[in-house]
């Protein structure tokens, strides 16, 4: 029996900056809140392959696993979690403002 298709979202790196993206229904962004979460597989599929044809803007475009809290989508993988917080060596970017 295949597994059940969960919620998902596209996610990768900006492809300049390095940070951690979100695909929306009218780009990217930072914010895990702005992403819209895929509930259909063959839907995640199309928006996965949009987002890998975008090789001047992004890299690593992948489907990350979500949660649904409310309306807001949660990662529900620690390293999802650790990725969007960006590097943990000292506090920059993302963590500064925090």
């Amino acid at each position: 029996m295949p597994k059940a298709f969960t919620p998902k979202v596209v996610t990768a790196n900006h492809l300049l900056k390095g940070d951690v993206i979100y695909q929306t229904t009218a780009g990217w962004s930072r914010d895990l809140a702005d992403a819209e979460v895929l509930t259909d597989e063959a839907q995640a599929d199309l928006r996965l392959a949009d987002g890998s044809k975008q090789i001047n803007d992004v890299v690593g475009v992948y489907l990350m696993d979500v949660s649904i809290d409310g309306d807001t989508p949660q990662t529900t993988h620690f390293r999802e979690a650790f990725r969007a917080k960006g590097p943990s060596n000292y506090i920059h970017g993302k963590q500064e403002v925090a």
